[in-house]
Parts: structure tokens; sequence; C-alpha cells
């Protein structure tokens, strides 16, 4: 079985290593030039080999493009795309580009610690139809990946942005906290450990803003798509606490 990656970023890098360690024929693709041991990979799309499995790790405004591509080359192989996207693109691009075999099984890597956040971990599932899933759970399982499946793929598709925006939501409160400490005089740290010595209680760090890449943009994801007041007013928060260091820093 043959198996393409597209995108060879933060997230198809390990990706593409880790399904050629599990045995496949893999191919990477990305429009910037990649090098992978052992891997062959391709800027030129219309180079890669036809393939039976194309996993779509692209940033989350490419994955219609990747699917575009992916229409031309082989519309009956199976599509794995593991990008976070708003709920109902899925079957949206599966219409669109006439890809009748679609899963969505997006990514849970955390760069920071791959080794206990890595590509294998327990992840979310979901498909187009029947069919679908059981081709996405048979390619999935012989790559030894535990799975949680989703009644539909939109649940699929919403459980990703909201899991990230919860995180933001979390750290939003810690920096608001910390903001008000310092108005009345009091230690953050202090206060954190303190609260967190309840059972159900769990304060995140305050550092310097929520940085990086995926959850400020899934959580604007979720703001547009669904018009959150709850994740509008923390990312408010998070643009005060972000000025708030700044002046900090300078005082």
């Amino acid at each position: 079985m043959n198996v393409c990656v597209l995108g060879l970023g933060n997230i198809g890098l390990p990706v593409v290593e880790y399904v050629s360690q599990h045995g496949f024929q893999v191919y990477g693709y990305d429009v910037v030039e990649k090098s992978v041991d052992a891997i062959e990979t391709f800027t030129d799309w219309e180079l890669v080999p036809p393939c039976d499995v194309y996993i779509v790790s692209v940033s989350s405004n490419s994955v219609e493009d990747a699917c575009k591509k992916i229409s031309s080359k082989n519309k009956n192989s199976l599509i794995c795309i593991e990008s976070t996207v708003p709920v109902g693109t899925c079957r949206k691009i599966s219409k669109a580009f006439r890809l009748p075999i679609l899963v969505h099984c997006p990514h849970r890597l955390w760069i920071e610690d791959s080794i206990n956040h890595g590509v294998s971990q327990l992840r979310v599932i979901g498909a187009i139809d029947e069919d679908s899933l059981q081709q996405g759970l048979d390619f999935y399982h012989s790559l030894d990946l535990p799975l949680h499946v989703c009644s539909c793929i939109e649940i699929a598709e919403m459980c990703k942005i909201a899991e990230n925006s919860q995180r933001f939501l979390e750290i939003a409160w810690a920096e608001q906290l910390a903001m008000i400490c310092q108005k009345l005089g009091l230690t953050f740290g202090q206060l954190r450990e303190a609260m967190s010595t309840k059972w159900n209680i769990n304060v995140k760090e305050a550092r310097n803003g929520i940085g990086g890449l995926c959850l400020p943009k899934d959580s604007r994801i979720f703001l547009k798509q669904t018009g959150s007041s709850l994740i509008k007013t923390a990312i408010d928060v998070d643009d005060e606490y972000k000025e708030w260091i700044r002046n900090f820093k300078q005082d």
C-alpha cells in the first residue's frame, strides 16, 4: 500500500516518518522542498506517484487545495484529513471534488513533547459514511493508533476546534488572574498553588500570552463558526494580557 503525506511542516514531518516506520511505501509532498531520510519527497505534484492513501496535514486554509490536487490523481483513494477544519468542511470537500472515501482524524501532536504526545496517541475519527469509516479504521489500526470513533464526521471536526478553544479559555483565565493579583498586590504563583490544592481545580500557567499556531488559530475558527461570546472574551483577555506583559517588562 502506497501512502502520500501532503504537508511536511511540524505535523507532516513526524507523520511521514511514523507511517514509513510501519512498513508502508511513503511519499511526501510540500510546496517547499523538504528532506526526509529514506523518504522520497516532491514539490511538483505531477511527479507524485498515485497512492492508495493520502494524509492531508497542510495548514487549515490549504486543505481544500490539497484535496483538489488529490482528486486529479486518484479519486477512489482513502483521504485522511488530519488538518484542523471548520465543521462541515469534510463533506463539502468530498462533494466538491467527488472523493467518496474520506475520514477526518485530527492530529493531537504536541511538538514540545513528542515522546509523550507524538503521533501515537488516542485520537478521534469520523467519516462521511460507513465504508469510509471502515477503511479509515483499518488503515489507522495498521499504524497501531488508538481511536475514538465519532458518530459522524462533524463531531470529529468540532472536537478539535472545541478542545483547543477550551485550553485557550483555561489559559486566558490564568492570565486574567495574574493581572488581578497585580492590582491587589498578591502573588499569582501563590494563588495558583493554593487553588490547585482542590481536587477539581488545575490553574494553568500565565506566561507571555497565548502563542504558537494551534490555539489562537483554532479558537478563532471556533469563534467565527459559533459566535461564542466566551471565546471572544478570552481572546480579548489574552490581548489585554499581552499588552500588560509588555508594559510590565518596560517598568
